[in-house]
């Protein structure tokens, strides 16, 4: 299991799915598998987070369906806070392979989250309250990673989408035990080549 960790437009979802490809894992999104509920659309529209325990339960029985299909996983944006982590290495610390940070200048995900054009993506006050939410968290959580000693990357996400799909993959080569590409295809296959979409 790599968790992927990043703010909002850093390219956790586009990278997400890149690796999925490669490596013929299962990609899952907290804020994809939110959405696709739509039950809380008031909520996230402010910039505000769907309670702990919702996104426990959802994310939890994602993971167990994935294992259960045999796939390995690859968490975006999950766990989000401290709640969400405790339980993760509390329950999980030993199928926890590493975690990765995505780290993007504002001002470049600000242009970014403009293109992708989501309705939670289209007012700066929201976006703002996105970032101070992950940023507070983040502190949080890494010394619980750590603690587990779990390996934690941080990796340059500017640049073109192969160039940093191609970061990742030899990250997860050096840190995840017999992950070897199942695809040459850095862009993962049929995924698009812009942090907009």
């Amino acid at each position: 299991m790599i968790i992927l960790f990043g703010l909002a437009g850093s390219g956790k979802g586009t990278q997400g799915k890149a690796l999925s490809e490669i490596f013929g894992w299962r990609w899952l999104s907290v804020g994809e598998a939110i959405r696709q509920t739509g039950k809380f659309k008031e909520i996230t529209d402010c910039g505000e987070l769907v309670p702990d325990e919702k996104v426990i339960e959802l994310m939890n029985n994602q993971i167990k369906k994935a294992e259960l299909e045999g796939f390995n996983v690859i968490l975006d944006g999950y766990p989000r806070d401290v709640v969400q982590a405790e339980y993760l290495v509390n329950n999980m610390a030993e199928k926890i392979e590493g975690a990765i940070i995505l780290e993007v200048p504002k001002e470049e995900l600000y242009e970014r989250l403009a293109l992708r054009g989501r309705d939670d993506d289209l007012e700066k006050d929201s976006i703002n309250r996105r970032f101070e939410v992950f940023e507070q968290n983040i502190d949080l959580i890494l010394p619980l990673l750590e603690e587990k000693n779990i390996p934690i990357e941080h990796v340059n996400g500017v640049g073109s989408v192969e160039e940093v799909t191609s970061r990742l993959v030899e990250i997860i080569k050096r840190i995840v035990p017999g992950a070897t590409p199942q695809s040459n295809d850095v862009n993962g296959g049929e995924i698009e080549k812009s942090y907009g979409e």
